[in-house]
C-alpha cells in the first residue's frame, strides 16, 4: 500500500508542476481526478502506517483503494470521452470553486460531469496520450493494485 501512496503523491506533485511551472490550469474534471488521487493516496498511507495484521483489515484497505481508484477512473473516462467527442460548441463553464459555492449538490454533480469546453481541450501530451488518458491508466493500475492486495490477503486454499 505504500506503493499506492508514493505513486499518488508523485502524480499529485506532477500535476502541481504542470499547473504552477507550466501554467496549465486544471478544469473541474481534472480537479476531481486530483481529489481521487489524494483519497487513494491517503488510503495507501493509512494502510502502510497501520499495517493491519488481520486479513479482514488488509481486505478493507484493498477495497477502499479499489473504490477510490474506480471513482477516479470514472471521472477520467468521462474526460477522455469528452476529449474524443468534444461538444459542438465548446463553452467554458464556471470554475469549480464558484460552482461549489453557487449550486446545491443535486445540481453541482451533474454539471461537473457534463464537463465544459475546458475539459474537452487537450493541452498537453506525453507519448501521444493526454493528461486524462494518463490518469485513466494510473487509476486502472491503482484499481489493479487494490484487487491484487485483496487477493493476496485472501486465505490460502490448501
Amino acid at each position: 500500500m505504500a506503493v499506492a501512496f508514493a505513486g499518488c503523491a508523485g502524480l499529485i506533485g506532477f500535476g502541481l508542476y504542470l499547473q504552477h511551472a507550466l501554467g496549465l490550469e486544471p478544469c473541474p474534471l481534472c480537479i476531481l481526478q486530483r481529489y481521487a488521487f489524494v483519497a487513494a493516496g491517503l488510503v495507501g498511507l493509512v494502510a502502510a502506517l497501520h499495517g493491519p495484521g488481520s486479513r479482514a483489515g488488509q481486505r478493507a484497505y484493498a477495497v477502499l483503494l479499489a473504490v477510490m481508484a474506480l471513482a477516479g477512473l470514472g471521472v477520467a473516462a468521462r474526460q477522455v470521452w469528452l476529449q474524443h467527442n468534444p461538444p459542438p460548441v465548446a463553452e467554458c463553464g464556471p470554475g469549480l470553486e464558484y460552482m461549489i459555492e453557487a449550486f446545491p449538490l443535486t445540481q453541482l454533480l451533474p454539471a461537473l460531469f457534463q464537463g465544459s469546453g475546458d475539459c474537452a481541450k487537450v493541452v498537453w501530451t506525453f507519448l501521444g496520450l493526454s493528461i486524462p488518458e494518463w490518469s485513466l491508466a494510473c487509476f486502472l493500475g491503482l484499481a489493479g493494485l487494490g484487487v491484487l492486495a485483496f487477493l493476496r490477503a485472501a486465505p490460502s486454499q490448501a
